[in-house]
This record gives C-alpha cells, sequence and structure tokens, in this order.
C-alpha cells in the first residue's frame, strides 16, 4: 500500500505515492466562481465523511455546503459526478470493504453498521446491486490484486526508474520501528486535490498553499497530506488527498478549507528516505504490523506528517513520519 504525497482511505483510509507523479507544471489557479462552488462542495464532502456512520440528511448536507436542497442537488452533481445518494452509498461501500480488509475479527453485522448502514440486510442488499454478489462470496483479495495493478501501472508510467515493491508480510528488512502516540485534536486548513495521481497536481497544490500560509505568516506549523481512500480499492479517479498545515485558526477561503480532527492514537513509523522507502514504511505497517498489534484502523485517514516543509528536499527524499490512527480492535 502506498501514498500520494505521496490524500485516505475516508472512509477513510491508507493511501498511497502520488509523489512518484509530480512534476514542476502548476496548473492555473481556478476561477473565483469555480473556487468557491469547489469550496462549497468540499465542506459538503467534509460534513459526509464526518458522519458517514449515522443518517445523512440532505437539508444538513446543503446546509454545510450554504446551499439550499433544491439548488445543492444540481451544484453537487455537477460537480461531484454523481448525485448526493450515489456519492453516499460509494463512499459506504468502500468504507465497508475497508474494514473488512484491515478489521477481520468484526463481524458483517459490525461492518454494516460502523459504515453507516441501517442493517446488515440494507448493507447485503446495497452491496449485491453494486457488485453482483452479497458480501461472504465477495473475492476481495482478487478485487484488491486488481486495484494495486492499476495503482502500480499509474505509478510506473510516471516514473518507470523507480521500483514500489514492498516486502512479504512479516518481513522488515529495513528495521522499521512502531512509537504509538496520542495525539490532540488539531485544526487544518487544508486544499484538496481530486485524483492525485495525476502527474503534477499534488506538489503544485503544496506550493499554492505553502504561498497562502507564508502570505499569512502561519508556516511554521505541522505540515500534513492525507488521502480519504484505499487506491487498492477506490478507483484512482475517485480518490481525494489533502495537503493540510496545523494552525490554531483557520478562515476558509475560495479553495482553502478548514476540517477538524479529533485526538486520536497514531501508530507512528519515522523515515528519512525516498518514495520506495515510504511505499515499503506504509505497506509494513498496515500488512505486518497491525495484523499483530490488537489494534485495528481508526475512522480517520492515515498522515504524512512532515518535518519541515513539504517537499523540502524536492521529489527524490522524504523526512516524515508515516501515522496511521488505530484503536483497540
Amino acid at each position: 500500500m502506498a501514498s500520494p504525497s505521496a490524500a485516505y482511505d475516508a472512509s477513510s483510509g491508507p493511501r498511497r505515492l502520488a509523489k512518484s507523479c509530480e512534476s514542476t507544471d502548476q496548473p492555473a489557479l481556478p476561477d473565483r466562481t469555480e473556487a468557491l462552488y469547489v469550496a462549497r462542495i468540499n465542506r459538503a464532502i467534509d460534513h459526509i465523511v464526518g458522519h458517514l456512520a449515522g443518517p445523512l440528511r440532505l437539508d444538513a448536507v446543503a446546509a454545510a455546503a450554504g446551499l439550499s436542497p433544491f439548488h445543492f442537488h444540481r451544484v453537487f452533481k455537477a460537480f461531484a459526478g454523481e448525485t448526493l445518494n450515489e456519492f453516499v452509498k460509494r463512499h459506504r461501500l468502500q468504507r465497508a470493504l475497508y474494514l473488512m480488509s484491515h478489521a477481520p475479527r468484526r463481524s458483517l453485522t459490525a461492518v454494516a453498521l460502523d459504515a453507516g448502514f441501517s442493517s446488515s440486510s440494507d448493507f447485503s442488499r446495497c452491496f449485491r446491486q453494486h457488485f453482483g454478489v452479497p458480501p461472504r462470496a465477495f473475492d476481495l483479495t482478487s478485487f484488491r490484486a486488481t486495484g494495486s495493478e492499476a495503482l502500480e501501472r499509474a505509478l510506473a508510467e510516471a516514473q518507470p526508474e523507480r521500483s514500489l515493491q514492498a516486502a512479504p508480510a512479516g518481513d522488515n528488512p529495513d528495521g522499521f520501528e512502531v512509537t504509538l502516540r496520542d495525539l490532540p485534536a488539531r485544526t487544518v486548513a487544508y486544499l484538496r486535490v481530486h485524483d492525485p495521481y495525476r502527474p503534477g497536481v499534488v506538489q503544485a497544490a503544496c506550493e499554492r498553499l505553502l504561498a497562502w500560509a507564508d502570505a499569512r505568516g502561519v508556516a511554521s506549523g505541522q505540515w500534513l497530506g492525507y488521502m480519504w481512500e484505499e487506491p487498492e480499492i477506490v478507483a484512482l479517479r475517485h480518490c481525494r488527498y489533502d495537503v493540510a498545515v496545523v494552525l490554531d485558526h483557520v478562515d476558509p477561503a475560495g479553495e482553502i478549507g478548514r476540517f477538524e480532527f479529533p485526538p486520536m492514537r497514531v501508530a507512528e513509523v519515522s523515515l528519512s528516505g525516498d518514495l520506495a522507502l515510504e511505499a515499503r514504511a506504509i505497506d509494513w505497517l498496515y500488512k505486518t504490523w497491525l495484523p499483530a498489534s490488537g489494534y485495528e484502523p481508526d475512522d480517520q485517514p492515515a498522515f504524512e506528517a512532515w518535518r519541515g516543509r513539504p517537499y523540502a528536499h524536492g521529489a527524490g527524499h522524504f523526512e516524515l513520519a508515516c501515522q496511521l490512527p488505530v484503536r483497540r480492535g
């Protein structure tokens, strides 16, 4: 598993290395009107992600976006490419697949309720409609392998000279060590990147957010990168990656959003090296450390916590900590 700063997961989940696709070309800043609507839709998505396990009322989601329910339907579909109901159902199914992958001790009923379905029968019906088989008959291993192959092709096309092969589960040739840390609640200013495996888009977003933070004298905070989806489960075009900086106070404006993370415990691996090392660290966390730890992933994305500014050493060397939010299984 790898990440795009390499935004997941959201539910939540781990989240792969879009750094490998970076170039120095910056896309143009969005039109102000479009940026306003992007910000509104991002607020709606943040509300959905934060309340996925419970009922999601149209009026509440529309209110989060600052739109009337009537106009919200039209605007959401125009920007998200699907209706609100389709978006919510897809994310609940993705959340269920993530839990089935990384919290195997949970029953399917618990998975259904944690993903926001009203019952196990509701979950089974939606799952069958989408995948053609009930959850118990679903070949999750093959499904993840297909997603992993698509991801590796995207990364290989971007940087064919780099190999991101992970070590077999149980091996730890890099000597990774986990530190469990309890983090306080944090507020971040973020800039969201949709389809983050496109060349250059993540590094360009970092540069825009750095410019925003420098202009306000707040660039010294903790810099984070996190993806809300797990690319082995979610089509790459549907992945969302946020670059963010932790601040005491955030006034969202234009494409810059605001998000509040609750207190959480993270399993942290500190590293200094290239993209391949980070990819191996994330894979080791999920495939080797997590199953034997007595923990399972919490309902938050995995983070890249940069030491200093993102891309301070270019796109070939990274100083950061990989942080996987966890809770007792």
